[in-house]
Order: structure tokens, then C-alpha cells, then sequence
């Protein structure tokens, strides 16, 4: 069976959060959006920790549901609503490290996730121990590096995952141009062959990684970091297996990327061991993206004075600001070119419409780059995402098609034109073609979406003026 994982994104109790990132409002987005499993996040604050142990139950799979005292959704107009109990969480926190390694500077966001909340209490109390101010934040800072942090959970439990979150942004990841590393094994040291996967962040995607040869034997992972309701599953990783559990989502990422042979290496490209096998336990099965140029740290750039460069126009002009000479901030794209080891190929096939990305040979799990179904109705209606006429279509269409997802992947166009608007339809198809113009993102400014190319995006606007009051870090 596939399921559909959003493994990273942050509660009401992590700064510039939407209040209303709470479980039973999660898990109600969630079944609109389509996914199974869901990230609690923030399990290192103690609020959020009290309200884990309270409003959630042991699913008995190393994964977690709402208890049924907790199922109901209290709405503005005073009614409840009941939400779907099939809704897993998974147990999780991010955690930013500012610490100095090398000479340098580093600040480094890690993903850890346990499938016990005893497991998670232990680890708590091991950061207390250290002195750590664990209500400042649900995303809390230390001085502890990446490497003991590691060492600290895999204590606790060797059944505990290590993931870098959001791998290339150039403040606060591993890849980071500004105070990350130029591979796992410097950030992490012995502790790096237990970093199975990175996440890969909105500004990249699969493909670019690919380039990478120290990622070669680890998974491509891809989650939303959302610190709002709308933002889940703008991003997510699809996992198959045999059931839904934590240890699936162990095993599929611990194998996925084992599975694939360095190109470096004495394995020839066509010999088939290199290839994912088939019938792997657990294995991801394929990642949704965001469009990495809609990501904000896309180009390189200076956002105050507008200037935004491609890896190609920084080697020509630099990388000092021609408005004002500052320093650039390195965009994630030219991070990925100074780290790669080669061009990778890749295949597009069209299935439904929709533009699948294969990698060469099968050796990684495909993807597929998809825009957010509200942005694509906001851009039809030429308005804002949150406006009440985007909400009711949106609200319509899931209604008839079960998920948002069923929505973008599966649903026939002839079925769609029966219930949709019409150029919401033909936004859909545009976006499943990748038929779409989007002007990159750069030093904090999300790209420019425009499924019609000659027209103002809207949408696009609105979604910049919601991430700056609700997104400091992603």
C-alpha cells in the first residue's frame, strides 16, 4: 500500500506559527489534503508536549492517533465538527544548533523523530540536562553540534531518526552557503553513517540533489515545513509498504537511499543491482514538490535592491551586490553547482496529464512538482488564496474528489469540468504539464508563479505577504 507522509512542520507553540496549527485542526487539513501520516512537531516544548500525552493515543504501530475526546473541531460560529481518527502522527521536533566547528560558525537545523513519547521524554530530559530552554521555543535553539545532538537520540533509541531539515538553505542547514558544511560526514562525524535521508527544502529539488555524490546511499526526502494549516503537504514523500508504521517509515528510509550505488564508484550505470528493487518491504514509492524556482532562496540575490542571478550570471558578475556591494546571499541553486559531481539525466513521463521526473535507470524514486490546489483557484479567480470564494472551491472540489492530492494527480479532466470552474480546470492541467512561468525566488522572496503567462499572479503576492508574517525560518 502507498501512504502519504508530511513529516515536518511546527505547532502553535513555535514562533511566527499560525495559532491554529493544533491536532485536531491538523489532522482535519491533513484528510483534506490527502495524507496519512503527520508530523506532531515542536515535541521538545512542554505545552506541546502536555497536549502530545493528553489529546493522543499509542496506534500500536510506533505511531500515534487523537484520542476520541479530541476528534471534534471547534469552529468561529461555535459548532463542532467531527474529523477523521485515521490520521497518524508521528513523533517530532526540529531542533536549530548554533554552535562553531572548523573555525566557522554553523547553524544547523536537524528533524528528529522517536516512535514512543517515552522515548521522547528521555530525550527531553537529556536536553534539560544540558541546560537547554526548552519553553523559549517550539523549534528550540542550542549550542550542542549536530553530531552530539545525533549521538543524544541515538542513546535514547537506536530506533531514532536524524534528519537535516531543509538541506540547502543558505542560513540554517548542512549545505547552507553561509554557515553550513560541504558534506554530512564534516557536519556529523562518526555519527554520519546513521544520517539515512535529508529533507530536501522548497528550493530544490530531487534532480539537484541527484548531482550530489554524498547524498548517493541516502534518501531524497520532501516535507512541507508548515507553519500553517493551508501550507501542509505542499511537500510530502509517499512511502509503499506493507503497513502503515514508524518502522516503514524507518526502514524505507534507511534502504531507499542504501540501495542506490555511487555513480563514482565500480558499479557500471546499466547493471541492474544499481536500480531500486521492487520488492523492497518499505521503500518510497515517490516525492511531491513545490517548484524549487518558487522557493525563496532559489537565485542568488539581494532582495532590498532587487537583484536576482542565476549560478551562470554569478560566475560572470560576482557575487557582491551591483546596486549596493554588499554580499549576496548564495542562492541554493549555485550552492548545488558548487557541490555536485556531475549532470545527472533524467526521463519525463506523462501519466493523466500529470509530468512525472524518473532519474537515470530507475535508480531513485521519481517525483512529481506540483502548485498548491488553493494557489491555482486563487490565480483562476485572480485573487488572494485565503479570500472566501477560493475557500469554497477549494472546499467543493475536495468534497467530490476526496483529497486535494486526488485532486492534482488523479482525477480525469472530463470529471473535473463537472464540478470546477473552467479555468480552474485548465489550471490544474497546466500545472500537472508543467505548462507554467515562475520567476525565481531569492534572499527571502518566494518565486512568482504564473499558470497564466500573461497576467499578474495574485496568488503569488498573497502567498509572499502570508510567509513573511508567518515563516521566519523555512
Amino acid at each position: 500500500m502507498k501512504f502519504v507522509a508530511d513529516l515536518h512542520l511546527h505547532s502553535k507553540y513555535s514562533r511566527a506559527v499560525s495559532q491554529d496549527m493544533v491536532l485536531a485542526k491538523m489532522a482535519q487539513w491533513a484528510r483534506m489534503k490527502g495524507i496519512d501520516v503527520l508530523a506532531t512537531g515542536d515535541f521538545t516544548h512542554p505545552f506541546w508536549f502536555e497536549q502530545l500525552k493528553n489529546e493522543l493515543e499509542d496506534a500500536g504501530n510506533g505511531l500515534y492517533k487523537l484520542r476520541h475526546s479530541s476528534l471534534a473541531v471547534s469552529h468561529s460560529n461555535g459548532e463542532k465538527q467531527m474529523v477523521d481518527s485515521e490520521i497518524y502522527f508521528l513523533l517530532s521536533c526540529e531542533i536549530s544548533s548554533i554552535y562553531s566547528q572548523g573555525g566557522k560558525g554553523r547553524r544547523i537545523h536537524n528533524l528528529f523523530f522517536f516512535p514512543t513519547l517515552a522515548s521522547v521524554e528521555k530525550f527531553n530530559g537529556k536536553l534539560l540536562s544540558r541546560g537547554v530552554n526548552l519553553r523559549s521555543d517550539g523549534r528550540p535553539i542550542v549550542g550542542i553540534s549536530s553530531r552530539e545532538l545525533a549521538k543524544i537520540a541515538l542513546d535514547v533509541s537506536d530506533k531514532a531518526l536524524i534528519i537535516p531539515a531543509h538541506a540547502w538553505t543558505p542560513w540554517f542547514s548542512i549545505f547552507g552557503s553561509f554557515s553550513g558544511f560541504d558534506s554530512i560526514s564534516e557536519c556529523f562525524g562518526d555519527m554520519a553513517p546513521y544520517i539515512y535521508g535529508i529533507e530536501t527544502g522548497l528550493s530544490s529539488d530531487p534532480a539537484m540533489n541527484w548531482q550530489v555524490g554524498d547524498l548517493d546511499n541516502r534518501a531524497i526526502l520532501s516535507f512541507s515545513d508548515a507553519h500553517s494549516l493551508e501550507k501542509m503537504g505542499r511537500e510530502a514523500t509517499v512511502f509503499e509498504a506493507d503497513e502503515v508504521s514508524y518502522d516503514s517509515i524507518y526502514d524505507a528510509i534507511r534502504t531507499s537511499g542504501n540501495q542506490v550505488v555511487s555513480l563514482s564508484g565500480n558499479n557500471k550505470p546499466d547493471n541492474p543491482s544499481t536500480r531500486i528493487p521492487d520488492n523492497l518491504r518499505s521503500k518510497i514509492a515517490f516525492t511531491i514538490e513545490f517548484y524549487p524556482e518558487e522557493g525563496k532562496y532559489h537565485f542568488t540575490g539581494h532582495r532590498d535592491c532587487g537583484v536576482s542571478q542565476s549560478p551562470l550570471e554569478t560566475a560572470k558578475n560576482g557575487d557582491r551586490c551591483s546596486v549596493c556591494g554588499r554580499q549576496l546571499t548564495v542562492g541554493v541553486m549555485h550552492r548545488v553547482e558548487e557541490l555536485k559531481i556531475r549532470k545527472v539525466n533524467f526521463e519525463t513521463r506523462n501519466v493523466n496529464g500529470v509530468r512525472w521526473v524518473y532519474g537515470e535507470q530507475n535508480r531513485r524514486p521519481p517525483y512529481v512538482a506540483l502548485v498548491p490546489l488553493g494557489e491555482i483557484i486563487a490565480e483562476a479567480f485572480g485573487t488572494a488564496v485565503k479570500t472566501k470564494g477560493v475557500i469554497e472551491q477549494y472546499k467543493l472540489l475536495v468534497s467530490h474528489f476526496d483529497s486535494e492530492f486526488a485532486i492534482l494527480l488523479k482525477a480525469q479532466v472530463d470529471d473535473l469540468k463537472r464540478v470546477a470552474h473552467p479555468k480552474v480546470v485548465e489550471g490544474i492541467s497546466r500545472v500537472r504539464s508543467g505548462d507554467i512561468k515562475i520567476e525565481p525566488g531569492y534572499d527571502g522572496k518566494f518565486g512568482v508563479v504564473k499558470i497564466w503567462k500573461d497576467q499578474e499572479s495574485a496568488a503569488a503576492k498573497a502567498i509572499e505577504n502570508d510567509e513573511a508574517q508567518l515563516n521566519l525560518f523555512a
